[in-house]
């Protein structure tokens, strides 16, 4: 008896499976349309609150120099402003989007923690709106290098809003923060490039002076006076040698110290030149902004629901339920056969 009952258990193979749920098809059923039914209640919005979704599609700017993409005049530093970022530039704007400094001005904006309905007498009422707005925002890099900012909400309006928000956003934040090293390296450069204009007007003044004595030009002067000195001592003009003299003590006292001034105002000149350069280019920077990213796709007004999918829940629900009923009613059904041929089997052992 216990090697037939042995043999029907081996037995129970897919066509019998097949017989023993038919058999059972009715309470199968049941069970399933009851958990589908279940599942497609308790998925609705009486306990799920529905959410919409919103993106927004950026791509990074190559350039965040203005001075640097229009004003520079050297060939390798200039880089071109219609350009699109890499992978720097997309690592660089995925961290600012996801910066305290943004999330701070989308909570205020918005008043997230009234619209989240946190209690504001919470003792972690931060901590709660802030895992919110994780769960809620996200920010993530695609396939092609451009960045997706996703928004849930329960409200299709203000999440369209919000992410475009945080896309305007981005830009005020990234200027703001170059803006604030731009103003010093202005200062700066601005510093130095009056200092330096105000030395260079104190050393025409002296050069000036210098030429109201009658040093105009010391080499062309020497020359010439001393060629004429030679003419008026070859006359014995007593009187033009002693007027040659008196310009040539002139060029000997002031003449080093104008040679001095002239080549040293020349040189300081140039570097006036260059440095006014870097002066305008360092007052563009901190005083102008350029967009930071290219905006590929702007968020709008969703008009179905991303989650709850009704459906999948209803469907995986009713599978599971299905799956779970047939092992159930197995078990119930095999359960006696192998408790009966376990006793016998011991029996003839002991035997």
């Amino acid at each position: 008896m216990s090697e037939n009952k042995l043999s029907e258990i081996r037995d129970f193979d897919s066509t019998s499976l097949g017989m023993f749920l038919f058999s059972w098809r009715k309470h199968l059923i049941i069970i399933t349309l009851v958990a589908a039914i279940l599942a497609a209640f308790f998925s609705s919005s009486l306990f799920i609150t529905p959410l919409y979704r919103s993106t927004v599609v950026l791509f990074p700017v190559s350039s965040n120099s203005v001075s640097r993409a229009l004003l520079t005049d050297q060939p390798t530093a200039k880089t071109d402003i219609l350009e699109f970022g890499e992978d720097e530039q997309t690592e660089q704007m995925l961290q600012i989007l996801s910066s305290s400094n943004i999330r701070d001005k989308v909570i205020q904006k918005f008043d997230l923690m009234n619209h989240y309905r946190i209690n504001p007498r919470s003792k972690y009422k931060n901590t709660t709106l802030y895992r919110q707005y994780e769960n809620n925002i996200t920010f993530r890099r695609t396939e092609f290098m451009a960045v997706r900012i996703t928004v849930l909400d329960r409200d299709a309006q203000m999440a369209a809003d919000i992410a475009n928000s945080i896309s305007e956003l981005l830009d005020s934040t990234k200027n703001a923060m170059q803006r604030e090293r731009a103003m010093k390296g202005f200062a700066i450069v601005e510093q130095e490039y009056f200092k330096l204009r105000d030395e260079i007007a104190a050393m025409e003044d002296s050069l000036r002076t210098i030429r109201e004595m009658g040093v105009y030009d010391y080499e062309s002067q020497s020359e010439m006076f001393n060629r004429q000195l030679a003419i008026e001592i070859a006359r014995g003009n007593e009187r033009g040698i002693k007027s040659l003299e008196e310009k040539l003590n002139v060029l000997a006292q002031y003449g080093g110290a104008y040679v001095s001034l002239r080549d040293m105002l020349e040189h300081e000149k140039k570097q006036l030149s260059y440095l006014k350069a870097r002066y305008e280019e360092a007052k563009v920077d901190a005083m102008e902004n350029l967009p930071q990213k290219f905006v590929v796709e702007s968020a709008y007004k969703a008009e179905r629901k991303s989650y709850p999918v009704r459906w999948i829940i209803v469907l995986v629900s009713a599978i599971a339920a299905f799956l779970l009923s047939a092992i159930v009613i197995i078990t119930i059904e095999k359960l006696p056969e192998f408790k009966t041929l376990k006793k016998t089997t011991f029996k003839k052992n002991k035997v």
